[in-house]
């Protein structure tokens, strides 16, 4: 029982690593399309506040995929893994 709260506690920060990870990287990307638009497109106005809510509209398009995608799918599968070799 013991290795078992330790696979689920390393595996859990790992995920979080890796969530940290990716959300960091699509958020700079992203903040990288949308100074690209600004310098090709706009050219007038609050070039900071455009960025920022750009940002705020790609946080919550992304977050709930970025949770589903890092912890969601890899703990189903790993219980799978481990209920089709124990049970089956």
């Amino acid at each position: 029982m013991i290795a078992l709260l330790r696979f689920v506690i390393l595996g859990f920060i790992a995920l979080t690593v890796v969530y940290v990870s990716l959300s960091l990287y699509s958020r700079a990307v992203r903040r990288g399309k949308l100074e690209r638009e600004w310098d090709q497109d706009i050219r007038q106005g609050d070039r900071a506040a455009f960025v920022r809510e750009g940002l705020e509209e790609y946080d919550a398009s992304l977050r709930r995929k970025l949770i589903l995608g890092v912890y969601v799918v890899p703990t189903i599968v790993v219980g799978a893994i481990i209920y089709i070799t124990n049970y089956m």
